[in-house]
């Protein structure tokens, strides 16, 4: 492992793992507890709409993602809390407009776009340095949110109807939540993809879930259990010659299934 690290593209891998499992320990750890596993996914689809506009005019699809993915969060929020329309119909239709905008877009830029499969499919291997930078401002970003309202996110993570006599907002919250799930996929969109982000955010919190119930040592955990196996994903990946995004994605569900087995044993 230590020679391949001699590349810079290896380098660039190993620090898209880390920053990756930071957002994904932190964010997912809320995930799982709200059991908004799905709007992950809706918001991740939301986001192609975005990459193919990136192809469109030409700049950067993450940077284009970044709007894209925050709109989805705060349509997917507002929708389900102010309208009689439930919350994975909504997921549905934004699901379903962002990939066909995703199309349209793509469809109607000049020339061929050699890098869409990466961002379908994700790609740590070519994560250019810049993109390194918007990983690491996004999670900064989510950090402080935290650091913000941890009392407030927890309490609506556990009982939403108290929080809610005692004077929480609540609604704006649970948005603020979904704009944080937001900031992960984009962060997640150059590693594993599209179609993979659900993955990330969720298995590792699910692993941590297990050996413990309060939230610091699940995201703590979380993060751990995130980079072990994110490294030990892109390292087979390089070994094997395989696809990096599914490669980690494989190893964590591998280790989903070990650490529930290893739970019932103990």
């Amino acid at each position: 492992m230590i020679e391949i690290l001699q590349y810079e593209f290896m380098q660039n891998a190993l620090l898209a793992a880390i920053l990756v499992s930071v957002a994904c320990g932190i964010v997912g750890t809320y995930v799982v507890i709200n059991r908004i596993v799905f709007i992950s996914g809706g918001i991740s689809h939301t986001a192609f709409g975005g990459i193919g506009l990136g192809y469109l005019i030409g700049i950067d699809p993450i940077l284009t993602a970044i709007p894209f993915c925050i709109l989805a969060a705060i349509g997917i929020g507002t929708i389900s809390k102010e309208t009689d329309v439930s919350e994975d119909t909504a997921i549905g239709i934004l699901w379903t407009m962002g990939m066909a905008l995703g199309i349209i877009f793509i469809g109607l830029s000049p020339g061929y776009a050699p890098d869409l499969f990466s961002y379908l499919f994700g790609s740590i291997l070519t994560v250019p340095t810049f993109d390194l930078a918007i990983m690491v401002v996004l999670d900064l970003i989510i950090i402080l949110t935290v650091l913000l309202f941890y009392r407030e996110f927890s309490a609506i993570s556990f009982d939403e109807e108290f929080a809610e006599i005692v004077g929480i907002p609540t609604k704006w919250l649970y948005i603020l939540l979904l704009c944080m799930v937001a900031l992960s996929v984009v962060v997640l969109i150059r590693v594993v993809g599209v179609i993979l982000v659900i993955a990330l955010l969720a298995i590792p919190a699910a692993i941590s879930g297990q050996f413990t119930h309060k939230i610091k040592n699940i995201m703590l955990l979380s993060i751990v259990i995130g980079m072990i196996l994110t490294v030990a994903g892109l390292w087979l990946s390089y070994i094997l010659d395989l696809a990096s995004g599914a490669t980690i994605v494989m190893v964590l569900g591998v280790a989903f299934f070990v650490a529930s087995v290893l739970k019932r044993s103990v």
